[in-house]
């Protein structure tokens, strides 16, 4: 299996979860095995040696914690707010249906660790860039990120490099 036949499982749901959004629903994908460690083994080309993996609820957890677990390497989640038991940081976004916060803890990160942030889609940036300042506030320092979509129309990409020109991006798909 290729990488683009990995990524051409991903099924688009209209409509889903509001009237007029498209989503990209990569169970399938994640159905199938190969395709899963393809993403997988794909996404551990850009890790560094001593760094942290961190993945943004939810649908990051999975590629972050995969990740993780292939480079016997930390994984931080960071979680949509009140799912984290000890003391966070916590940070509001605006996302292209609506608003959240994400949170992480506070001593997720050794002071200075190098960081790899993983998600699902980049869409207008907003959970990124929050993701991203949770991250610089908790001690650590994101040299990449990876995203399995981006919706280059909604321009996150654009947002995060005006904010953080240092960091590079990659995403897999970007329609």
């Amino acid at each position: 299996m290729e990488i683009d036949e990995a990524l051409a499982l991903i099924r688009p749901i209209p409509d889903y979860p509001k009237p007029g959004i498209l989503f990209q629903d990569i169970t399938p994908l994640l159905a199938n095995g190969e395709a899963f460690a393809l993403i997988t083994n794909h996404f551990a080309g850009y890790a560094d040696s001593n760094s942290v993996i961190a993945g943004i609820e939810a649908r990051g957890f999975i590629f972050a914690s995969a990740l993780a677990n292939k480079l016997n390497t930390g994984f931080v989640p960071i979680r949509k707010a009140g799912k984290l038991p000890h003391d966070v940081f916590a940070q509001s976004y605006g996302l292209e249906y609506g608003s959240d916060t994400l949170e992480i803890h506070v001593d997720a990160i050794e002071f200075g660790g190098k960081v790899l942030l993983i998600d699902d889609v980049l869409a207008t940036g907003g959970t990124i860039e929050a993701a991203i300042d949770l991250i610089h506030r908790a001690g650590g320092r994101v040299y990449q990120i990876l995203a399995l979509l981006e919706i280059q129309g909604l321009e996150g990409r654009g947002r995060i490099a005006k904010k953080y020109p240092q960091i590079p991006i990659t995403s897999l798909i970007v329609s």
